[in-house]
């Protein structure tokens, strides 16, 4: 049962990611090699308000999505909006926004990783607290459940079904769904195709800076601790089926429990190794994912 809920968690901080890069491809048919680092930089703003705002858990978690958000309306903005259409252009954009934004926190943050002291920041600057009531632990069927692990597990459903009904029930989402499908005749039938397009890479950036917050619980922050998760988000979202949204979060559950269950019985590098050879033999037999939306 422990390892169960362990395969939930890492499934709801793939889910979370994966959700993200499949909205921003999904609409912009943009690969974003610089979504990681959305990842990182919601785990830094949380250590960031924990540390000189005084600021929980809690509260991390929407100032985390909006300092992200903002960040990928600017990348956008700048940078992938000139290069729509140019799909490896694009890859080599965000490949190197991506490192350039290690470097920065490299720079300015990574210090405490070697025990050197700044003033106002501190040795201990990776360090994030976790609220008390969720390092407590529940019984459960002779099981001992991490209530964090759980509390992820609750977030990321949370977060699933606000962007079902973003994109399903409301007029954006309208909007949203018609550019993934038919950007001209959307555009001619007087939708923002931009705007859009700027909305959903800053939604889809503030979900990774969400499950920045919750990775920076139970992982040391570091500048490149996102690359892990968006290589292991694409393989969700490749896996689930591009476009499609249970098919991402069934994906994730799926891999998350793989590599939760394997880990265990032998060691986290067969874990890795076994979920890419599911990746694999998914995609030799469902070339285009497990769950395929129908088009018309």
């Amino acid at each position: 049962m422990e390892t169960f809920v362990i395969g939930l968690s890492i499934a709801s901080i793939l889910f979370m990611v994966a959700l993200g890069l499949a909205i921003i491809y999904g609409t912009m048919k943009v690969i974003n090699l610089a979504h990681g680092e959305m990842v990182m930089i919601g785990a830094y703003v949380t250590v960031l308000a924990t540390k000189h705002l005084g600021f929980n858990l809690y509260l991390c978690l929407p100032l985390a999505f909006l300092v992200t958000a903002g960040f990928g309306l600017v990348i956008e903005r700048t940078v992938v909006r000139r290069l729509y259409g140019r799909l490896l252009d694009t890859l080599l954009a965000t490949w190197g926004i991506a490192l350039i934004l290690q470097q920065l926190i490299r720079i300015h943050f990574g210090l405490g990783l070697f025990g050197i002291h700044i003033d106002g920041l501190g040795s201990d600057l990776q360090n994030v607290p976790v609220p008390g009531e969720l390092q407590q632990t529940l019984h459960f069927l002779g099981a001992n459940i991490p209530v964090y692990r759980a509390f992820i597990f609750v977030v990321a459903l949370l977060l699933g079904a606000v962007t079902w009904w973003l994109i399903y029930r409301t007029r954006f989402g309208s909007q949203l769904r018609a550019v993934s499908v038919a950007r001209n005749t959307a555009a001619a039938c007087g939708v923002n195709d931009k705007r859009v397009n700027m909305l959903a890479f800053a939604y889809g950036s503030g979900l990774a800076g969400i499950a920045g917050v919750l990775v920076s619980g139970f992982k040391t922050v570091s500048p490149d601790m996102g690359t892990p998760y968006v290589v292991d988000a694409f393989l969700v979202v490749v896996a689930g089926g591009v476009g499609h949204l249970a098919g991402t979060f069934l994906s994730a559950g799926i891999l998350g429990e793989v590599q939760s269950f394997v880990a265990m019985w032998l060691n986290d590098v067969y874990g890795r190794t076994v979920l890419f050879a599911v990746v694999i033999l998914i995609l030799l037999f469902k070339p285009q994912g497990l769950f395929v939306s129908r088009s018309r």
